[in-house]
């Protein structure tokens, strides 16, 4: 498909600076046959009785690091971990960068490039890996905001609780599971009141969802991988959930993909560890998810590409079109879709 299929335009003003306070209190459009406007504790009664929410219990890192290469200064975004001290990074000014130069991001802590890649990235390798890296991390690095969050040099000392979830429990994510930032446990307590069961599953979210989609066929586009993980319990618990009439909602792309990525022919979902690069499009086949609680997207990117294969790209155009009017706030920050998808099983 043409990417310009997925293109809109979307006022800057509509793009959420903060989330909301509290968390619960964003908005929530249904999208099914029919537009409703709700609100994120409006959730318990949407879903059923023996309902299964699958959420991601990533924990975003402080992946983004300053540092100096000479005098020179050099930005880099963390968004693969190699092992041995070994991360996958973007950077500003890559292409000055070569393979034996030294950055050092503070005292103590230095990485030397090791090599550049045909997708634009790098490989550092670090002097210090496991808890002294992490503790390098804490110290110099901020929290890895997309593109269109501005702050200011050092960042925003709110967004070290703002830009994680309450369920964040595993490292590895440099880019946080915005639909999981909704959640409170007030929000939490009401679903388990209604009934509606939950469990974790792991995608450590890479700083690809960001980048964008530079050729004009999706056909074309390259997705960067990211590591994901399901256990044999949380299979056995979504496989009986829908042998039990029970419905499958992900919260998150991130969710979905993975539970995608785990997911046979016929729907049932095997446990699950290692990479997954899945591009969903419109005329995916949906396996092992029936509702998909999500943020809006960017245009053009692979986030609205999937929700448009997920319940059709005319009824999303139609749901983003009916937010910007009614001045939704969009993106990682904004408001939230519960989506319905286009063909129900």
């Amino acid at each position: 498909m043409r990417v310009d299929d997925f293109d809109f335009e979307l006022p800057r003003q509509l793009i959420a600076d903060h989330p909301a306070e509290p968390r619960d209190a964003a908005r929530l459009l249904e999208v099914g046959p029919v537009l409703q406007d709700r609100a994120i504790r409006d959730l318990p009664a949407l879903l059923r009785r023996g309902d299964l929410l699958v959420v991601n219990d990533t924990r975003v890192i402080p992946a983004r690091l300053t540092g100096k290469r000479g005098a020179a200064t050099v930005e880099i975004t963390l968004h693969r971990d190699m092992g041995g001290g070994a991360w996958r990074a973007f950077a500003k000014g890559a292409k000055r960068l070569k393979p034996g130069d030294t950055i050092s991001f503070g005292d103590g802590f230095v990485a030397s490039v090791a090599a550049k890649h045909d997708e634009g990235d790098l490989t550092l390798h670090f002097d210090a890996e496991g808890a002294d890296f992490h503790a390098n991390l804490q110290r110099f690095g901020t929290m890895p905001l997309p593109p269109y969050i501005k702050r200011a040099a050092g960042g925003d000392a709110r967004d070290l609780a703002d830009y994680q979830t309450m369920f964040a429990a595993r490292d590895g994510a440099v880019a946080a599971p915005t639909a999981g930032l909704h959640f409170t446990p007030a929000l939490i307590a009401a679903l388990d009141a209604a009934g509606v069961a939950r469990l974790t599953v792991t995608l450590h979210v890479g700083a690809g969802t960001f980048l964008p989609v530079k050729v004009a066929d999706t056909a074309d586009h390259r997705m960067h991988s990211e590591t994901g993980f399901l256990d044999a319990a949380a299979a056995q618990r979504i496989n009986a959930t829908r042998a039990a009439g029970g419905r499958v909602a992900a919260v998150g792309t991130t969710s979905l993909r993975l539970l995608e990525s785990a997911a046979d022919a016929d729907g049932r979902v095997a446990p699950f560890a290692g990479e997954t690069s899945l591009f969903i499009t419109p005329g995916y086949r949906f396996r092992a998810v029936d509702l998909l609680l999500t943020n809006f997207h960017l245009p053009r990117s692979t986030l609205f590409m999937l929700v448009a294969a997920f319940a059709g790209l005319e009824r999303m155009k139609t749901a983003y079109a009916h937010a910007i009017t009614q001045n939704y706030r969009f993106f990682s920050y904004g408001d939230a879709c519960l989506l319905h998808p286009e063909q129900a099983r």
